[in-house]
Order: structure tokens, then sequence, then C-alpha cells
């Protein structure tokens, strides 16, 4: 019996400016121990810019999203725009800043900010075909502006005003309903399982979390992921 495919969208290498790497290592892990392939792929194309992680500050650099994104997946990465979804049987999108900077404009743009034609249409393909995507802690915004203008009415959480946050919660949680989604709060103990679209979300790092609730997180998500499988 062959294994299922499960894509991974990246969007960099670093928090602050691509993939937030823990939650992706995190989620290629929980991945392989479900004896599911992951099939690791980014956008071919510059990232918005370079940040020293060491004082959060912007670098003189261009960096490509694919090439950086290439150090999580240890090489084994593929263009998104060269993926079929037709040959996914499930899609993770990891967070960090990159998926509101390299795969939308989220991040300078709120809502109203640009999402990229290849990013867009990968999600709402899987999402049009049935197929369960998990959103990981800022993905559920790309995946809002992925199926905006859509049909389908999803229901999303980037986490919750209840307990602290690093992150504006509400007016995240506000822009997301914007674009039409129904935003949902919810711990970092727990998810969030749109049955009807075949959709998880998860908070992550959005809230004030430890590596070990984040990795909870991450493998409660994906249970609930192979779930929809």
């Amino acid at each position: 019996m062959s294994k299922k495919k499960v894509g991974v969208l990246l969007s960099g290498s670093g928090v602050y400016d691509g993939t937030e790497i823990q939650e992706s290592v995190f989620a290629l892990l929980a991945i392989d121990k479900r004896n599911a392939e992951a099939v690791c792929m980014a956008p071919d194309t510059r990232q918005h810019h370079v940040i020293n992680h060491l004082n959060g500050e912007e670098m003189n650099e261009e960096r490509n999203v694919l090439i950086e994104s290439a150090r999580i997946a240890r090489g084994e990465i593929q263009d998104v725009a060269k993926t079929d979804a037709a040959s996914l049987d499930a899609l993770v999108i990891p967070g960090g800043f990159g998926t509101a900077k390299n795969h939308t404009k989220w991040a300078f743009e709120g809502p109203d900010g640009e999402i990229r034609p290849d990013v867009k249409k990968l999600i709402k393909d899987c999402a049009a075909a049935g197929t369960p995507i998990l959103g990981l802690c800022m993905a559920p915004t790309t995946m809002a502006k992925a199926l905006e203008g859509s049909d389908q009415k999803v229901k999303l959480t980037v986490g919750t005003t209840a307990e602290n946050s690093p992150y504006d919660i509400d007016a995240i949680s506000s822009g997301i309903n914007n674009t039409g989604a129904q935003a949902e709060m919810k711990t970092i103990r727990e998810v969030l399982v749109d049955e009807q679209n075949k959709i998880v979300t998860a908070p992550c790092y959005m809230m004030n979390a430890s590596v070990y609730q984040v990795h909870e997180n991450i493998e409660n998500a994906t249970d609930e992921l192979f779930k929809l499988m």
C-alpha cells in the first residue's frame, strides 16, 4: 500500500521572514510518525526582506523563498507553482511571518493584502477537492485569503484573546472575518476542526507557548487532519 502524500507549504526559513522552523520540523515529524510522505514546496520568488534574527533588524540582503525553504526540507522541495493539488492527500501550512510576507501581504496590508496566485491556486484546489488542510499559527490568514470569495465559508483560529499572546489576536481574527471566513477563539491546548470543509487550524506560537506546548498542539492537530483523510 502506497503512503499518503501530505504537502507541506513553506515560506522561507526563520520565524521573522520565513517559515517558523520548529513548527515545520514538528509537522514533518508528525507526518512521518503516521507513515505518510511529506512533499515540501515553496514559491520560487524573492523574499520580501531578510531579518537578522538576533536583533530583529532588516538586513541588506536578498534571498529566494524556495532556496531558503530547502534548508528545512533538506533539499527535497519543489516549486509550488509546479505542484498538482490532485497528487496530495492532505496539505499542511506551518506558520511564521513568511506566510504573511511571502505567501500574502497580510503583514503589511492586513486582509486587503494580495496573495500569490500559485499559493492561492494550491489551497483553493485542495479545498475544492475536499483534500484536508491543516494551518498552523499565522497560516490561517493565508487560507482565508485563498478562499476569499469562494462558496466555502470556513472556520479558522489563530488563538484566543482570553490568554496571553505576543500578537493582536483580536485584530487578526477580525481580518479573517473580513475575508468571509469565521474566526474562532482557541487556546494553545486546543485545535479547531471544521469538519464540513475538512480544515484544521491550531494556534501554536501565536500564543505565549513553550516548545513542548507547540509540539503537542501540532500533534493533536495532525491527529485531526489524519481523521479527515
